[in-house]
């Protein structure tokens, strides 16, 4: 079994608590930080089991902004 780092963001939303893998497009949720973490563990390991050439983009040091979008 092949181990990889990979980098994922955190934040409540809710009652609930949302984690992002930055290096791959997989979100997952639960109720508290460590079991939202533990799903999106779960998730990316399933998805890189079934991707032959899974596509994962590199994250050395993400920084977090705020930024205001104009829409109509």
């Amino acid at each position: 079994m092949k181990k990889i780092g990979l980098k994922a963001a955190v934040w409540k939303e809710g009652e609930h608590y949302v984690s992002q893998c930055l290096n791959v497009d997989i979100a997952s949720f639960g109720k508290s930080k460590k079991e939202a973490l533990v799903k999106l563990q779960e998730a990316v390991a399933l998805y890189l089991e079934g991707a032959k050439n899974p596509k994962l983009v590199k994250v050395e040091r993400p920084d977090v902004v705020s930024f205001k979008p104009c829409y109509a």
